[in-house]
């Protein structure tokens, strides 16, 4: 095995693929490799990744590494940290048979994970699911009673200027497959004219597919500076004692914020304001709603989302999939039986015409001359 390349090295997964390059070597220290991160680096194209950590721990059937193999990027495994600091950004990466070389140095030694050493993990940590999902769900319990204020109401909503009362709201969220069901939901966007709420990086998701966010909401560690410049109206997410680390680079970038002090993920209190706010419908893009998705960001339970899924369901509806539902595409044959049945009525239109029948006879003597018959 050899593969060389410029490196790119960022410990988190989502930095690092904005700068990385088709042909470049990804060098991360992401434990257990989420689907999400894994589509990400996919789309880059890089030559390999270099895990400075595990990418898949046995704690739960992770399916990022499968997705990265399968998808033809070599995947090396458990390089240890100092691979971070010994290769520098934009430095050529030699890797031969498990070795990595930097500057003819030899850096650290590799292992390749294939996919069938994945799927054996895969299966262990399967095995193992039953005690997470029972430590999972004590820990919703546990989260769940401290905040019940959530469903009760006992929270302070900012006054905000965005107009969501009788109207419906779009809220984006970079989740696994946020790309396909955004562009599913583009003649309802066109149609309808929801208020696009971005969260985080979901503000990006939106400007990526060609529409302006009108709200966005979050820690504001993972959305870029021009969605925060957009012109969109912004709400910092902060913690439940009013602190809001988020704000300061708002106000670096000059900008101007309210914060929304309540715990749970940005994702709940975005569809929180958009209920509280009078929005008619709320339709959800890419946000978590299942136990795979939490574990693959590192949460250990889903109380505030179990919450205000509670409150607000009478009017969300998860887009989630909703690109998958119907994948069929248009056929010839289907061409062939459109096009001969828009042929009927204007046959029959040309038969019952008087007009068209006196062409038709010209057009059948012309044809006779032509031809000398």
């Amino acid at each position: 095995m050899y593969v060389k390349g410029v490196a790119r090295v960022d410990r988190r997964t989502k930095d690092l693929v904005k700068r990385l390059l088709p042909g470049e070597i990804a060098i991360i220290s992401h434990s257990d490799l989420d689907n999400l991160a894994a589509q990400s680096l996919v789309a880059a194209r890089p030559k390999a990744v270099i895990n400075a950590v595990s990418s898949i721990t046995g704690y739960y059937p992770n399916t990022g590494p499968l997705f990265l193999v399968q998808s033809g990027v070599l995947l090396l495994d458990e390089a240890g940290e100092k691979v971070m600091e010994l290769v520098e950004e934009g430095r050529i990466v030699e890797i031969i048979d498990g070795q990595v070389f930097c500057q003819d140095r030899l850096v650290v030694c590799v292992k390749l994970l294939d996919a069938e050493s994945i799927k054996e993990k895969m299966d262990l940590a399967a095995a193992n699911m039953s005690q997470v999902l029972s430590k999972f769900i004590e820990n919703t319990i546990e989260h769940a009673r401290n905040e019940i204020g959530l469903v009760a109401g006992e929270y302070i909503v900012p006054a905000i200027d965005t107009v969501f009362r009788g109207k419906h709201a779009l809220v984006v969220v970079r989740g696994q497959n946020y790309k396909e069901d955004l562009n599913a939901v583009r003649s309802y966007i066109r149609e309808v004219k929801p208020v696009l709420v971005g969260v985080d990086g979901g503000a990006d998701a939106l400007l990526e597919s060609g529409y302006r966010p009108d709200f966005i909401v979050g820690d504001m560690d993972s959305v870029s500076n021009e969605a925060l410049l957009c012109g969109a109206e912004l709400v910092v997410h902060a913690y439940p004692d009013g602190r809001a680390p988020g704000l300061e680079r708002v106000l670096r970038l000059d900008l101007q914020a309210k914060t929304f002090a309540v715990p749970g993920t940005s994702e709940d209190i975005a569809m929180l304001l958009a209920y509280d706010q009078g929005a008619e419908l709320i339709v959800a893009v890419g946000t978590h709603s299942s136990v795979e998705e939490f574990l693959e960001k590192g949460r250990q339970g889903m109380a505030s989302t179990f919450l205000v899924r509670m409150k607000i369901g009478s009017v969300l509806v998860d887009a989630k999939g909703v690109s998958k539902l119907y994948r069929d595409r248009l056929k010839a044959r289907h061409l062939a039986q459109i096009f001969l049945a828009a042929l009927l009525p204007v046959g029959v239109i040309m038969f019952v015409s008087p007009v068209t029948r006196e062409l038709l006879r010209l057009v059948y003597l012309q044809f006779k001359l032509i031809l000398g018959i």
